[in-house]
């Protein structure tokens, strides 16, 4: 893909593609400075619009048709990899895909962009709904050097933190470590509180304890999954407006699979996958800290 890579300028008109309730904030990040095509299959989107840098268009075609460089940010491996299928109709086009999807998905996108004269980049995003508005995400990017040096003035724009992960399907790796992880510590952070309520403690003192603790984590000092603790999280909206049950479950899907062909124990992380397959029966829209809430309800 190298050959391809000078052939390539960055202008300030740039495509988005699924504009949810992460793709949103980093949209209206990019719009700032730049014009943004901006595509998602549910037009609802188009009411949360903020910027009149923002272009909404009818189709993928529309977005190839006027940008170079397009982010995508989608749910899964096989929606990833048919939006792909549609931008690389045309060539020379720089897809930077912020999807949390599987590394071996990643690999057969950039064999897909190769073989069609387009250039391919996994760059997903950790720092939740609220890092996408206020543009502090954290962005692991799997790319060859000069294209990880090319895009990161793109990726600043959205994000605090951008890191080089290597080769193709790096970023994918450490996104799909980092979920595991937090899937394990929100359930954890949510039993201990629960504990706590259920033997009397306020969910807010015990959480400022934890907070400067050895227990300290993000599920408690930024993400706590108690209502009322924090106003502006979605364990104070109902649930909702977060990281949905559904998607933590994919990713959680991801990490099993990919510990499965590396022959990796992942015991917790197994355990994680089957109480986040339960609430996704009932709760598969609500963001994943409802764990919480299921735990401190009345048996």
């Amino acid at each position: 893909m190298r050959k391809f890579i000078s052939a390539f300028g960055f202008s300030n008109t740039i495509g988005f593609i699924g504009l949810g309730n992460m793709g949103i904030g980093m949209a209206h990040n990019l719009a700032k400075t730049r014009v943004v095509y901006a595509y998602d299959a549910s037009p609802s989107w188009q009411s949360k619009i903020e910027s009149t840098n923002i272009k909404p268009v009818s189709q993928i075609a529309d977005v190839a048709a006027n940008a170079d460089t397009i982010i995508t940010m989608l749910p899964n491996d096989k929606i990833v990899k048919s939006v792909a299928q549609e931008i690389f109709k045309k060539q020379n086009k720089t897809l930077i895909d912020s999807s949390t999807i599987s590394p071996y998905a990643s690999y057969d996108l950039a064999k897909m962009a190769q073989d069609t004269k387009n250039i391919y980049t996994d760059a997903p995003v950790s720092g939740g709904v609220g890092g996408a508005k206020l543009g502090t995400l954290t962005f692991m990017v799997g790319a060859e050097k000069e294209l990880y040096d090319k895009i990161s003035p793109i990726l600043k724009e959205m994000g605090k933190n951008i890191f080089h992960c290597g080769k193709i399907g790096g970023g994918q790796i450490a996104k799909m470590c980092n979920n595991m992880a937090l899937a394990i510590q929100m359930i954890s952070v949510a039993e201990a509180l629960a504990l706590g309520k259920n033997m009397g403690m306020d969910p807010a003192m015990l959480s400022s304890i934890m907070s400067v603790s050895s227990s300290r984590c993000w599920s408690v000092d930024t993400y706590n999954p108690a209502p009322g603790v924090m106003p502006n999280v979605p364990s104070s909206k109902d649930y909702d407006g977060g990281f949905m049950v559904e998607l933590m479950l994919k990713d959680l899907g991801i990490a099993i699979e990919a510990s499965k062909k590396s022959g990796t124990d992942t015991q917790l992380g197994q355990h994680a996958q089957q109480i986040y397959n339960k609430l996704n029966e009932h709760f598969g829209k609500k963001d994943f800290a409802i764990v919480y809430k299921e735990l401190t309800k009345s048996k």
